[in-house]
């Protein structure tokens, strides 16, 4: 039998666990590793060459950046806007999100090298082990998926024992904080997170350490959305990333975004992480004050509903059921008429929505003015409606003055 030397395709974002995947994987299966780093935002040049500086180090033959952010946006970010998805009403699902795509491009890189073998550096103990393996056996059930550390019960002792034993490089030291970073935000893990009574020390935050010591004087800004999708900021029209990139520098001068999200993971237990989102904070915030302009009662009264849906299959990595193909179908449709202009203005700790504006604005085409003037109806007509809709209530009353007798 002729023993397998096709590459072993290794996500790697050059953490310890991915880290100590490569000279790992090599070694047991004595087979040669390609390292992937997919690309879903939050990753400097300088930083990308970092890398792979760090994959061939390790001993991989070959280090692949892929560049995702677009698809990231088109395919999952742009839902999330639309559907103004807030997981336990606070988590904008920062970095889980991106799993799916990175799981993706992984699969569609193996089958381009000819390899039948994938690896991650997942634990036991998280949830982006489910993600990347719902999506891998969705796409491509044949390919072997290997997870060292969680298989074998590696411990972050154990693999640094392991480099270090082979003159190989670690991660970089001195941080006591697990931090994830995307396009749509960052997550911050660290010993205040394993309990839920305290939040992170100031230093700790990565993208807005120290914006309210010494607070920054407010700023205006002014989104363009079109159909649902952030298009122009302040007059200059931006592609949906740019937009997003150039949002997340103006909301973290702020602390915009920071929050602490304590929640249910897809294992059946209670998580805790600290993120910073404030991009997302920004944008979610204006375009739902947009759709309360143009979108009618029942239209939001259903997409909540679905959108809560949607937002919990992307983080359970069950974003390529075909139910999210009808969420999303849904969730376009109900941006038919979502266009318009979100006047913001940025606060320290706060997104404050001054003003929304569009061309189909329902609050414009009324004959009447809240509380003012009715326009569309009579007094008379008020009457009769307040005794309608009054109409169940005195049902009930009344059965029960009869049960009294």
């Amino acid at each position: 039998m002729t023993q397998n030397k096709s590459p072993i395709v290794l996500a790697f974002s050059g953490g310890l666990d991915t880290s100590f995947c490569v000279p790992w994987l090599m070694e047991t299966y004595q087979r040669p590793v390609v390292t992937v780093t997919v690309n879903t935002g939050g990753l400097a040049a300088a930083d990308a060459i970092a890398l792979e500086e760090r994959a061939r180090a390790l001993g991989a033959t070959d280090h692949v950046l892929v560049e995702a952010r677009e698809e990231f946006f088109n395919d999952v970010l742009k839902f999330l806007v639309m559907g103004n998805v807030r997981r336990g009403q606070l988590y904008p699902l920062c970095v889980g999100a991106e799993r799916g795509i990175q799981a993706k491009l992984l699969a569609g890189l193996a089958e381009e090298l000819g390899s039948k073998t994938v690896a991650h550096g997942c634990t036991a103990a998280g949830n982006d082990q489910v993600r990347f393996e719902i999506v891998l056996k969705t796409l491509a059930p044949k390919l072997e998926v290997l997870a060292p550390v969680r298989d074998h019960a590696w411990a972050r002792e154990a693999q640094l024992e392991y480099l270090e034993s082979r003159g190989l490089p670690g991660p970089a030291a001195g941080s006591a904080y697990s931090i994830n970073r995307g396009l749509w935000g960052v997550t911050i893990g660290g010993t205040e997170t394993l309990g839920s009574a305290q939040s992170i020390p100031e230093s700790a935050w990565v993208l807005s350490s120290g914006a309210l010591d010494e607070p920054a004087p407010q700023q205006e800004l002014t989104i363009e959305f079109l159909q649902g999708v952030p298009v122009s900021l302040n007059g200059k029209g931006l592609d949906p990333v740019a937009l997003i990139e150039e949002l997340e520098s103006l909301g973290s001068r702020f602390g915009i975004g920071r929050g602490i999200h304590l929640g249910d993971t897809i294992l059946g237990t209670k998580g805790r992480v600290a993120f910073e989102a404030p991009s997302a904070e920004i944008l979610l915030t204006c375009h739902r004050e947009l759709e309360k302009l143009t979108l009618s009662p029942l239209q939001q009264r259903i997409k909540d509903q679905v959108s809560q849906a949607y937002g919990d299959f992307v983080h359970e990595g069950k974003q390529l059921d075909p139910v999210c193909r009808d969420i999303e179908a849904l969730l376009e449709s109900s941006q038919t008429w979502v266009s318009g202009v979100a006047h913001c203005v940025l606060r320290p700790g706060h997104v404050f929505v001054s003003g929304v504006e569009s061309p189909h604005s329902l609050m414009a085409a009324s004959r009447g003015q809240y509380g003012e003037s009715a326009g569309e109806w009579t007094a008379e007509d008020a009457v009769g409606f307040s005794r309608i809709l009054a109409l169940p209530g005195m049902l009930h009353t009344r059965a029960q003055d009869q049960q009294g007798d």
